[in-house]
């Protein structure tokens, strides 16, 4: 049972992560809202079936801050009713506080065993571990992964052109672990009145693992200079409410019209590219017909005036085939064939080819079918809380569109921006500008489109690539290749902004490696999740470590 004085640590553990979390200004709090979870488990640790105690707290802590900062998918589930929009909740509310409490559980057993020192360095461990498992698997949801708690302050986190977001998990991860190995010692001194070197010098180490990397980033962020390539690029909003208007209310020919006269108003000679939201094309587009699709011939039509002009748009396209090729392909009756449905970008130019980009990295439950191989028999189910049977297809061809000048561009489809690794990956392909196409009005006026505008300022640091962003509704915007915001939109606005952003062709360290640091903490976590199991059998007989 839940003991209301040990709720009061771990309610404040979740209350400082929500004030630290964009869009709230408050991320220097990251380096210490794990102090009290910690202080909790501490008191914990020798207490009848502890384990038990501080998952559950722990759990109920990290509920608190996925709720906070996650409130706003329930929108994005109203239209399928009460019990979609819970389903949609409890996947990112529910499996996130489950992940997120496991690496203190696993600290405590490791602690128990081997000591604090090896304890806390288990915790990070599988904390990096939870969250690079919930980057890779099916159930993907890497919304929340602390790192992304910075980008607010992108500033200060220059470096990520080489760790990647997980390198501010680590120093946020190891900051907490100082003050609380000062918060243990300051207890120490004032019970055995011991010298206060100690102390001082965890002050001290405090104060250089902050000072450090903030004085590291400060100094690239202000030396950082730009190659001198620019491409003229205009980003359409064109607002169109996804609730009553994108799918029913607005004809697609308007649709159209709309994106075609906002492109037009500020369209100049040498514009190279325009770039449209996620499903912006309406209706249904048949990849084997894209040349004489009624929607691209009006593009090109408007195209021609632009001699090197290129749209980049969302659709959702269909591909079809005599036999089942892919995992993804579902059968239709009438016609005895399979098809694939893909949230897809495609890049029209003055050219009958039409280049087309598949979204590969699908939203769980709502765009795909997690383990669908395995759990088969939960279809009918996963329709009932607002997903699809069988998705969206998710191969990807084509994660580089290429202009005819030879301009690389990687498009992401909405969700698909908050992956770096995955990001970093196009980069490694010969991408030189970034386009994030999203359709955020799903939210509603709430904290998810500055979400989501946040993060992208930190793939634009990881990959040292200009990104344009297109937003149906939410926030457009240009980012430069140090992060920064160089012009947006405001929310819920029809219009078009157009910017000179510089290309660029050299590889930031990340780029080229990757999650170094994810996958030496998930090895690492493996190890002690192993042990741990293990030891029981090793240790029978063996007092356990004194962790006093």
């Amino acid at each position: 049972m839940f003991k209301l004085k040990n709720l009061l640590l771990p309610t404040l553990t979740g209350l400082l992560l929500w004030l630290a979390w964009p869009p709230l200004p408050f991320a220097p709090l990251l380096f210490f809202a794990f102090v009290p979870l910690l202080i909790l488990n501490d008191q914990l640790k020798h207490t009848p079936k502890a384990g038990a105690r501080i998952f559950r707290n722990s759990f109920f802590g990290f509920f608190i801050w996925n709720t906070l900062s996650l409130y706003w998918i329930y929108n994005a589930g109203q239209e399928l009713g009460v019990a979609g929009a819970i389903g949609i909740v409890s996947v990112p509310l529910l499996l996130g506080s489950l992940l997120m409490s496991l690496p203190f559980v696993m600290f405590h057993r490791v602690r128990r065993n081997f000591g604090e020192t090896i304890g806390l360095f288990a915790l990070i461990c599988c904390w990096i571990g939870y969250e690079y498992l919930h980057q890779e698997w099916q159930l993907a949801f890497p919304w929340m992964t602390l790192g992304n708690g910075l980008a607010e302050y992108h500033q200060l986190v220059q470096w990520y052109e080489y760790t990647g977001a997980f390198g501010g998990t680590l120093w946020i991860l190891l900051a907490n672990i100082i003050v609380y190995s000062i918060y243990k010692k300051y207890k120490l001194l004032k019970t055995e009145q011991k010298s206060l070197t100690g102390l001082s010098w965890l002050s001290i180490r405090l104060a250089l693992h902050l000072a450090i990397p903030l004085g590291l980033s400060l100094w690239m962020y202000n030396h950082y200079q730009e190659e001198g390539n620019p491409s003229n690029v205009v980003v359409v909003q064109p607002n169109v409410d996804p609730f009553s208007e994108k799918f029913n209310g607005l004809p697609p020919e308007m649709q159209l019209e709309r994106l075609i006269r906002l492109s037009d108003s500020l369209g100049q000679p040498n514009t190279e590219f325009f770039i449209w939201p996620e499903t912006a094309i309406i209706p249904l587009v048949r990849e084997d017909n894209l040349p004489y699709d009624q929607s691209v011939e009006l593009i090109q039509r408007f195209l021609s005036k632009y001699k090197n002009g290129n749209v980049l748009t969302g659709a959702v396209t269909v591909k079809w085939y005599n036999d089942k090729k892919t995992s993804t392909a579902r059968y239709n009756k009438e016609s005895s064939r399979y098809y694939d449905v893909y949230n897809a970008g495609l890049l029209i130019e003055n050219l009958p080819k039409v280049q087309v980009y598949h979204k590969s990295k699908l939203v769980p439950g709502v765009e795909s079918y997690p383990y669908s191989s395995v759990l088969g028999f939960l279809g009918n189910i996963v329709i009932d809380l607002g997903g699809t049977s069988g998705g969206y297809g998710k191969d990807n061809a084509n994660p580089v569109l290429y202009t005819q000048s030879g301009i690389g561009i990687a498009p992401a489809v909405c969700y698909e921006s908050i992956f770096g690794s995955f990001m970093a990956d196009h980069v490694l392909r010969d991408a030189q500008l970034l386009a994030i196409i999203t359709n955020d009005g799903w939210w509603k006026n709430t904290s998810g489109y500055k979400q989501h505008l946040q993060y992208a300022k930190l793939r634009a640091i990881e990959t040292r690539r200009s990104i344009a962003r297109s937003a149906n509704t939410g926030i457009s915007a240009f980012i430069n290749q140090r992060g920064d915001i160089i012009k947006q939109t405001s929310w819920w606005t029809q219009t078009a902004i157009k910017a000179d952003l510089n290309l660029n062709t050299k590889l930031t360290f990340y780029s080229k490696y990757g999650d170094i640091i994810a996958v030496l903490g998930s090895i690492f976590a493996f190890g002690f999740i192993m042990l741990s199991f293990l030891w029981r059998f090793i240790s029978k007989g063996r007092p356990k470590f004194n962790t006093q």
